[in-house]
């Protein structure tokens, strides 16, 4: 009836076709708005936490599935109508959830059953559910005034709107330009991984041969930057890679300074100084000023560092060319840095490829995952039915894929045989699909009910018929998202709304980014780096030429981290100061101590940064959070390296203090039940090699 409603655990994509968005979404906010009315409608006095909390939660749960999935398609496997029918309901579906937190009537409910004493028999959690409930009504505006409240409301709608199109321009500008080469003689250097994969697009589009296409896309661009001699075309895919988002149609210079004022507007009107403050009032941070201290004293001790990487990499050039020496251009570093590393280190990242096909990858990742947390991992036999399409015949009963090229999987605890939860896996590039990588969730399940979710990216893909071959950092992007995964799906909260990954935002990457550091030690990467020809494991000679250049330009990714979230924070704690400049040169005085030492400028990252600017929150205020959680994850870890990388009872200890506990209790202090105490810088600089020197 309403295919995108569907209470089925497992989703019928071929039946979410564009026609069914707008009559399953309506449906659904008649149903959302009804439960709501009926929460208001009920007197005060006689509510119950039952009655409003725990139906609020319940409320939006058939509009959050809908709105959830489409979301998702919109994100996988984007199409005009589609596209056109999602914009339509994006108003609607904005102001409805807009105007949850400013209902007076709602508010005042939860506001009689939250102070009511029998509010203090309950568990902690749902305890802790009230509390959280009430301060996310009070960031939202619950206590304005009626006028005030309206302006927030049409603040949040507009917001939905700009940052959607903003994170179209994104993809549209992206997908709008390739680079076809017809002459081999130009490729000299590209890896054959690489060719290869470049004369599959070309055929793909049914170019002639011999033809080898190129696009924006990371597993297609990044080759052509580390490895292609010729400057000209490096230079001609960089200027096109920093365009996105900056010309014709898909300029997004207006959307940015729209969506900073909008926030500012409505940070005013809550009573903060600016939109960081807001945002991170509740996070670990609290502040804009402790999150913009904390990336200013990581910037201090790595500066100096950073600047001797660059001078270091100007002698190499200008020593192999015998050229004098000067700056490098941008679309230089990466080809000369990894000339240098090679040279170094005697160490190919491409010779690595062999030993990480994607499927090997995944079963290995699965195996080390059920050594530690307690966990069994199987594939599910499932079918991809084209949207609209019906399944084939003996096909009905599968689960289905939104792509031929998605998997789909179970998660069940070793101890009991629990089914706690099923996941999609998406790891490889197509136009429809927006860039990057990333976890969601599909379901929060509840007490004996599994999760669904899914982990997506856009890694090497497969070419000619032989397996996808990754780069070591796409191994480490596939690890960071399962982590993500795994605190989505082993979660053991019963308050959905506090389950999974509905953390602080500064704490949410620690279960993602704790998963890379398996990517680096021998133990665990025997489970999942073998040959995917021979089986063997990597070799000795490699693997330890693979760790001396671990940290080889460690200080220009730290920067290039703290760059983004220095950026972020100036944008949304001091506005003013900005307000009317010019993009490019605003963003290079705030930075000039941050950017690299290139002749050339580049043109802001405003324009194309999906992470602060395609969603009304996202990461603003907050990209930050990624090298918070560096310390966490790196601290954490050394909990592992003292008791064994694969030590079960320290990997059930995480699970049971970390991954099972979604929000159910402050960060701080579940990082404390884990560890036994707050976390240590000095782990993180140590890991990177750049720890300061003992004097002792």
């Amino acid at each position: 009836m309403h295919p995108f409603l569907s209470p089925d655990f497992h989703v019928r994509w071929s039946t979410l076709t564009a026609e069914n968005i707008e009559p399953d979404l309506r449906h659904a906010l008649a149903l959302a708005r009804q439960a709501i009315e009926t929460i208001c409608a009920q007197d005060p006095a006689a509510a119950t936490y039952d009655s409003s909390f725990l139906a609020l939660e319940k409320a939006t749960e058939t509009l959050g599935r809908g709105w959830g999935r489409l979301q998702h398609l919109d994100s996988v496997n984007d199409y005009p109508a589609q596209r056109e029918a999602l914009n339509r309901m994006l108003p609607e579906i904005s102001d409805f959830f807009a105007s949850i937190p400013l209902n007076p009537r709602l508010w005042a409910a939860l506001k009689t059953v939250g102070e009511n004493p029998e509010i203090l028999t309950l568990g902690p959690v749902q305890q802790r559910f009230v509390a959280e409930t009430l301060a996310d009504f009070r960031q939202a505006g619950a206590d304005l005034p009626p006028a005030e409240k309206q302006r927030i409301a049409e603040i949040d709608a507009e917001l939905s709107q700009l940052t959607q199109r903003y994170s179209e321009h994104v993809l549209d500008a992206t997908n709008a330009w390739d680079l076809v080469i017809t002459d081999e003689t130009l490729l000299a250097g590209l890896p054959a991984s690489a060719l290869a994969a470049a004369a599959a697009n070309a055929r793909a589009k049914d170019l002639p041969a011999p033809a080898w296409r190129f696009t924006l896309q990371a597993p297609s661009m990044l080759p052509v930057m580390q490895h292609l001699h010729d400057d000209s075309i490096r230079r001609q895919m960089w200027e096109a890679s920093v365009q996105v988002g900056s010309q014709g149609d898909h300029d997004n210079s207006a959307l940015v300074w729209q969506i900073l004022e909008l926030r500012q507007e409505k940070s005013a009107i809550l009573g903060h100084a600016h939109f960081a403050d807001l945002t991170l009032q509740r996070r670990m941070a609290k502040s804009g000023r402790s999150a913009l201290d904390f990336t200013e004293n990581l910037h201090a001790r790595i500066h100096p560092a950073f600047i001797a990487e660059h001078r270091q990499l100007v002698h190499y050039k200008a020593a192999k060319t015998g050229q004098p020496e000067a700056p490098l251009e941008p679309w230089e570093f990466a080809y000369w840095a990894e000339r240098q590393r090679q040279e170094n280190y005697d160490f190919d990242e491409e010779a690595l490829r062999p030993y990480f096909p994607v499927d090997g990858v995944m079963s290995g990742m699965f195996e080390l995952a059920s050594k530690i947390f307690g966990i069994t991992i199987r594939q599910l036999d499932a079918s991809f039915v084209a949207p609209g399409e019906t399944p084939p015949a003996g096909s009905e009963t599968l689960p289905e894929l939104w792509h031929p090229e998605c998997s789909l999987y179970e998660i069940h605890d070793s101890a009991n045989g629990a089914h706690l939860g099923s996941f999609h896996a998406d790891w490889h590039p197509r136009e429809p699909k927006r860039g990057g990588a990333w976890m969601n969730s599909l379901h929060t399940g509840g007490p004996g009910e599994p999760h669904l979710g899914l982990i997506c990216g856009n890694m090497s893909p497969p070419v000619d018929g032989k397996p996808a071959l990754l780069t070591h950092a796409e191994v480490e992007t596939i690890f960071h998202e399962f982590g993500h995964l795994l605190h989505g799906l082993l979660s053991e909260v019963p308050v959905k709304s506090l389950a999974g990954t509905n953390v602080p935002w500064d704490f949410v990457e620690l279960p993602s980014q704790i998963m890379e550091n398996f990517c680096w030690d021998r133990q665990s990467l025997d489970l999942f780096a073998r040959h995917h020809e021979s089986g063997e494991p990597i070799p000795d000679e490699l693997l330890s030429r693979m760790l001396a250049a671990r940290n080889y330009h460690s200080a220009n990714a730290f920067m290039r981290q703290l760059a983004f979230g220095k950026l972020d924070l100036e944008l949304h704690t001091r506005l003013a100061a900005w307000r009317g400049r010019d993009l490019d040169e605003m963003d290079r005085e705030i930075l000039a101590d941050y950017r690299s030492p290139f002749r050339t400028e580049s043109p802001s990252m405003m324009r194309r940064f999906n992470h602060l600017f395609s969603d009304p929150t996202g990461y603003a205020a907050g990209y930050y959070s990624y090298k918070w959680a560096e310390v966490l994850d790196a601290d954490a870890f050394t909990r592992f390296q003292a008791e064994g990388i694969l030590n079960p009872d320290t990997g059930r200890a995480f699970r049971d203090h970390i991954l099972a506990q979604g929000n159910s209790a402050p960060p701080d202090e579940l990082y404390r039940r884990f560890m036994g105490r707050d976390p240590q810088l000095e782990p993180l600089l140590t890991r990177a090699g750049l720890a300061e020197p003992s004097t002792a």
